[in-house]
Parts: structure tokens; C-alpha cells; sequence
């Protein structure tokens, strides 16, 4: 009895040494991941802020500095609240350090401030800017003399991690154009492709992509490279929040503003590299607690651009809107009255991110509501090239000239925009440098002025000038 047991003793113990063998190669690693935070660090609503995210990550996802983590984020850090526009992104940099952010792939609204910077948010970030897609013209290599790299490796849990970044093809029109002249950016599957070899021979053991790139052409991609393995993809550029599968890929979405986030959780056997478990979902950012070494940094930033940024300037009775009629014309109309000698004035919508709240208006308000660092160009145009800039550009809003039926109509004189007449037209120079379309406004005028005044400043006066308050609102 006992030699007949002997063989199937045997053969469990070579099974549990197997499974024995095959538990101590599993590596288990979480990646939480965010997007599009455009510098909300002190959040939409209360809740809803960095500080509160970072405690949420710590308290619910068990997050430890030098655990199995990544934290990652699908770009566009820094264009938004006053906070972070006035600093040109430092703010949020310090803040993105204090979370442990890992890697951020580069966002078309990186580029906002201009190359030097960047150059100086990346010196400045403990995280890497990735981009295998963004490549100097004249070389066609990654900038890395600016500190952009194609991929990053990180070690974490025992597990070589790969992480390629990839960036929008809208960037060249989606930031202003001048500040991207010198840069072109590859189809995202050529520029993966090119990519992944060396990302291998580093030794990775699990490669994901971060891409500042919206979801549905991410799906596109993820069934043209399935042949590549990459594990999960994360999103951007949209606001899109999701974690799905697509094929054998994770694909992950952020949400916005610190308002969310998504999370993957891989189990890996390093033995063979493979994935042997996988589980994703996301979660809103509604939490009672702030850590409180964020939230300080948080607010040592507030503090030091409060003063010049609570300077009030208007007083609303109720909240306006950023797609409503009254705030755009307010916009244009009030580059029409600081230049009278203009007859039309023209801006794109992007160029105003957020509704005019409701209660005080301050400077930093109207920082946030036209964040950009644009400036006014002044050009000289005939009315053809105005109705086709009107007709072709991107989501164009004009002050001076209305539609009278199929006709555009001066506002000044109600004299019908002449195609053969000269006309002085007001534009914001990310339009002037092609942005959203307007490529056309450069080659019509090719001496356009530029008035070196920021775009928002006709605003603030005009804001000002109305003398509001609670017994006196704005009236739209």
C-alpha cells in the first residue's frame, strides 16, 4: 500500500513545487492614471482637488511611495485656473511631484508657454514628458534637448515597465502654431512601431502607452498593433473617463480636472512576461480628506498669486455661460472699443474655457476664462478673405459684423460686407499662426500687427469700466 502511494506523494509534491515556483514569479502592479488636469489643483468643487485625489489614492488604492504603483497621466497639465496659467505650469509641477506622478505624455497645451517653457517645467518635474511622435523637422529626432523623451523604463515590483508616450496630430493647430513651428509630429502607429524595439531591448517585461490622444482613434490603433503587446493604453485630449478592454489591451481614460481617475491592476509572471491577470475600473474624486502635504503646497501657491489675482473687477448677478451669445460678443465687442479704428473683430471659441461665474468677478476669473497667452494681431483684409476665414475657420466668434439673412452686415454702418472692400480685422495670434484653420489670415496679411496686448486685458478693462456690484450687477 505504501509503494503505491509513493508515486502520487511524489507527484503532488512536484505540483506544489511547481505552483510554489510559479507564485514567487508573480508580480502584481497598479497604475493609477489621470488626464486633462489643465491645472485644476484646486479643484472644481469641493472634494475635488488634487490634495483630496492624492489622500483617496492612498487611503482606498493602498498607495505607498516605492509600492507596486505607477501613477500616469495622459497630458495637458497646466493651461486652466489662474493658479496654474500665471506660473506657466510651475505650480502644477510641484504639485504633480508631491503626488508621485511617474510619467505624463506631452499634451498639445504643454507647448501653451513656448518651447523655453517647457523646457523649464520638465527641468523642474521628478517625472518624464514623453513623446515618441514629437520630432524636430530639421532631424527628425525626439527633442530631447528640451527634456522630451519617446519612452521611459521603470522598475517596479521586479517588473521592467516600458512606458511610450504619443501626442496628438491636432497639437499644430491646437496650440498656438508659432510655438510648434519647428516640430512635426508622426502618424501614432509608425512612431509605435519605430519605438517598441528599442523600448524591448531595454528589457522590458511590460509595455503600456500613454497618449495625450482621444479614445476612439486610440481603439483604431490598439487593432492595427495587436501584434505589438502592449499591454494597457491610456487616454487623453477628450476628457473621456473609461477602462475597458479592447482585443488584449487595457484601455484606460481619466476624466478631467482631477474629477476622476481610472485604474488597472496587472498581475505578471515574470518567468514568461505575460500577463496572467487583469482588472480595471474607474472612480470620481468625492472624498472627505486632503492630504495635508499637497494641500499646502496647494495653498502656498494661492497665496502668492492671490494678491494679484483678487484685484475685483466685476460683479455678476447670475452665471453666464461660456458658449452664450453675451459672453462671446462681450469678448469681441471689447477689442473693438480699446482699437476704434477696427471694423471687425474675430476670435476663436476654444480661446474662452470656462462660464463667468455667478457673484465676484476678480482677475484670476478672467484668467481662467481666457487662459492663453495670446495677443491681438491687427490685419488688414479684404471682405473676401473675411467671409472665408468665416466660412473655414474653427468655431469663429466675430464682433462688428452680423447676418442679415445669407448677407453679412457691418454693425457699424449696416452697409453689406464689400468682398473687393479693405477692412481692419482683430485676431488672436494663435488664429494669425494658423490655429484652428485660420492658416488662410497669415497668407492674406502677411505684415499682420501685433499689438503685444493680451487678449483677455480688453475684457478686464471692460469689466472694470462697468463699475459693478451686488447693488449693481453686470447686466447681459
Amino acid at each position: 500500500m505504501k509503494y503505491r502511494f509513493f508515486p502520487l506523494i511524489g507527484s503532488l509534491l512536484l505540483a506544489a513545487c511547481v505552483s510554489n515556483d510559479r507564485a514567487a514569479n508573480l508580480r502584481t502592479l497598479t497604475i493609477l492614471y489621470t488626464n486633462d488636469e489643465h491645472g485644476w489643483m484646486e479643484g472644481m468643487e469641493p472634494g475635488q482637488s488634487a490634495a483630496h485625489l492624492y489622500d483617496l489614492w492612498q487611503d482606498e488604492e493602498g498607495y505607498v511611495e516605492d509600492g507596486p504603483f505607477l501613477i500616469l497621466s495622459g497630458g495637458d497639465n497646466w493651461t486652466g485656473p489662474a493658479i496654474s496659467t500665471w506660473t506657466e505650469g510651475r505650480s502644477m509641477v510641484e504639485v504633480m511631484n508631491a503626488m508621485a506622478y511617474d510619467a505624463s505624455a506631452v499634451g498639445n497645451h504643454e507647448f501653451d508657454f513656448g518651447l523655453d517653457a517647457l523646457k523649464a517645467r520638465i527641468e523642474e518635474a521628478d517625472f518624464s514628458y514623453l513623446s515618441a511622435n514629437a520630432r524636430w523637422k530639421t532631424s527628425g529626432r525626439t527633442p530631447e534637448e528640451i527634456g522630451i523623451l519617446p519612452f521611459t523604463i521603470q522598475s517596479v515590483n521586479d517588473i521592467e515597465v516600458g512606458i511610450i508616450g504619443l501626442t496628438t496630430l491636432d497639437t499644430p493647430t491646437s496650440t498656438n502654431p508659432n510655438n510648434v513651428r519647428e516640430l512635426q509630429f508622426l502618424e501614432y502607429e509608425a512612431a509605435l512601431r519605430e519605438t517598441l524595439p528599442r523600448v524591448e531591448a531595454q528589457g522590458a517585461d511590460l509595455v503600456l502607452l500613454i497618449a495625450h490622444v482621444c479614445v476612439r482613434p486610440l481603439e483604431s490603433l490598439i487593432r492595427a498593433t495587436v501584434d505589438l503587446d502592449i499591454a494597457m493604453v491610456g487616454a487623453g485630449h477628450c476628457n473621456e473617463l473609461l477602462a475597458r478592454q479592447v482585443e488584449d489591451t487595457v484601455l484606460l481614460g481619466g476624466g478631467f480636472h482631477f474629477t476622476a481617475y481610472a485604474r488597472a491592476k496587472f498581475t505578471v509572471d515574470l518567468s514568461s512576461g505575460n500577463v496572467v491577470a487583469s482588472e480595471f475600473d474607474t472612480r470620481g474624486n468625492a472624498y472627505g480628506e486632503a492630504d495635508a502635504s499637497v494641500a499646502a503646497i496647494v495653498a502656498e501657491w494661492a497665496e502668492q498669486t492671490e494678491s494679484i489675482l483678487s484685484e475685483e473687477v466685476g460683479w455678476n448677478a447670475k452665471l453666464v455661460a461660456r458658449r452664450s451669445e453675451e459672453l462671446r460678443q462681450a469678448v469681441v465687442n471689447s477689442w473693438l472699443q480699446a482699437d476704434p479704428t477696427a471694423d471687425i473683430a474675430i476670435t476663436n471659441a476654444g480661446g474662452i474655457r470656462i462660464d463667468l461665474p455667478a457673484g465676484q468677478i476678480d482677475v484670476g476669473t478672467v484668467v481662467a476664462l481666457m487662459p492663453f497667452d495670446n495677443t491681438i494681431v491687427a490685419l488688414q483684409l479684404r471682405g473676401s478673405t473675411v467671409r472665408r476665414a468665416l466660412e473655414t475657420g474653427g468655431r469663429p466668434i466675430v464682433g462688428g459684423l452680423g447676418r442679415r439673412g445669407e448677407r453679412w452686415v457691418l454693425s457699424a454702418s449696416g452697409d453689406e460686407l464689400d468682398d473687393d472692400e479693405t477692412y481692419r480685422v482683430l485676431v488672436n495670434n494663435f488664429m494669425y499662426d494658423g490655429g484652428d484653420g485660420y492658416g488662410l489670415l497669415a497668407e492674406a496679411d502677411p505684415d499682420g500687427f501685433d499689438t503685444g496686448i493680451n487678449y483677455r486685458q480688453p475684457l478686464l478693462d471692460w469689466l472694470k469700466a462697468q463699475n459693478s456690484s451686488p447693488s449693481k450687477p453686470l447686466s447681459w
